[in-house]
């Protein structure tokens, strides 16, 4: 499972890659640019977090790197200009994404903890006290 998300997260992150510096008439429009922008990097924060729990924090910073470093490198192409806001609000949804995956992989954990302590079996009490 792990490496099945860590194939999906590495799949996301070259979209971003040919998406982000493709000429900006090649590129596929589905909404609002920051709503396009937000939800692809929570997406990619999101996955990257699943993908490396024990290192989700590095992973997070791996994230808003790329949003980083696109961004620059954007300013490198003939159609396409980097923003410090646009680079905000795909470093924000990043970190949005990887700490909604964090936290889901808390729960889970507390939740398989849960079910550990108690034997994986729930105690069921008959109606009439037996």
């Amino acid at each position: 499972m792990l490496t099945l998300v860590r194939l999906m997260a590495w799949t996301v992150a070259i979209g971003l890659v040919v998406v982000t510096l493709s000429p900006l008439e090649a590129r596929p429009v589905v909404a609002s640019a920051n709503l396009e922008r937000a939800g692809a990097y929570a997406l990619f924060g999101f996955l990257l977090a699943l993908s490396y729990p024990r290192r989700w924090v590095l992973a997070l910073l791996a994230a808003v790197v790329l949003a980083g470093t696109l961004e620059a490198a954007q300013g490198l192409t003939a159609s396409r200009h980097g923003r410090v806001v646009d680079f905000l609000v795909k470093g924000g949804a990043a970190l949005i994404g990887g700490l909604a995956a964090q936290t889901l992989h808390l729960l889970l954990a507390r939740r398989a903890k849960s079910a550990e302590s108690s034997g994986g079996v729930e105690r069921r009490v008959r109606p009439n006290g037996g």
